[in-house]
């Protein structure tokens, strides 16, 4: 596997940082991931508008222009072998002498690569999947795409250990997000979303199902939503960048609506996978 790490291309093994980065010492930097179908790099100028939201919020310049990392994107697909990829990129403040003040003028650490992206299967999307619920006791800058992701890690095993796939997160209770994810729900045939704000990452899959509701006259609404809503909603689904849109049908052991993929679900990802073919067939850029 090829991976590019301050301005260069190697193999994955040959790639190295300092002990000293502050990526390591403090969790200091943000990253993105970056899904790739038949080597077209899905909503790119999204991920990379929130990349500069998550390295504003986090004091970080951005070593590269847009279509500087364009290039650098592309080219890490074409040096990797799969068709469908999820491209994963870091940056850090860089390498310096532990200190929790910023050190002034030394470069970032600019680290990507490259997995083969496998989205959920059909039978899965058929039975649904299993989710717990869980206070949400993270930061309050859950909108930044920080790398210091203990609190996530911590609430995501919650589910793991459960034999679930997804912590959804209660605050104050209201629903903020999944803890590798965000959520919706279907109540009285709408679909129904938390507003974005410091509480929740703003996803780029979340905008993509709003955007396909809109232009397929499906109701939607975008609004705070109780704990109760959530235990007796019709439908539940998490989306993310790799995992699409999936129906959750067990909640806490419990069967959200009739225990099963609802209508409204299968809507939407005939809907989501029609739009994820258009991008698929897209000419390449340059």
């Amino acid at each position: 596997m090829t991976c590019y790490l301050n301005g260069e291309f190697k193999p994955i093994e040959e790639a190295c940082v300092s002990v000293l980065d502050r990526g390591f010492i403090f969790g200091d930097g943000v990253y993105e991931v970056i899904p790739v179908y038949s080597r077209h790099p899905f909503r790119l100028d999204e991920h990379l508008k929130r990349l500069q939201h998550s390295l504003d919020g986090a004091r970080l310049a951005n070593p590269y222009a847009a279509g500087q990392w364009h290039d650098l994107i592309h080219r890490l697909i074409d040096a990797n072998p799969w068709s469908d990829q999820s491209v994963y990129l870091q940056l850090t403040r860089g390498v310096a002498k532990r200190d929790h003040a910023f050190p002034p003028g030394i470069p970032p650490t600019v680290f990507m690569m490259t997995n083969e992206l496998v989205p959920p299967g059909e039978a899965l999307k058929r039975t649904g999947v299993a989710a717990v619920t869980a206070v949400d006791n993270r930061w309050a800058r859950c909108d930044l795409k920080a790398t210091s992701l203990l609190p996530n890690v911590l609430l995501r095993q919650l589910a793991v250990d459960a034999g679930a796939v997804e912590t959804v997160l209660l605050r104050e209770g209201f629903l903020t997000e999944g803890a590798a994810s965000n959520i919706f729900l279907v109540r009285a045939g709408a679909i129904v979303a938390p507003p974005k704000g410091h509480l929740m990452l703003p996803g780029i899959t979340y905008d993509v199902v709003l955007e396909l509701a809109r232009e397929n006259e499906i109701p939607c609404e975008i609004r705070e939503i109780s704990e109760f809503e959530v235990r007796t909603a019709e439908e539940l689904w998490l989306t993310s960048s790799t995992r699409e849109v999936l129906p959750i049908t067990r909640l806490d052991g419990q069967p959200v609506g009739a225990g099963r993929p609802g209508p409204m679900f299968a809507r939407m990802n005939a809907h989501y996978q029609a739009y994820k073919n258009l991008v698929m067939r897209a000419p390449k850029a340059s």
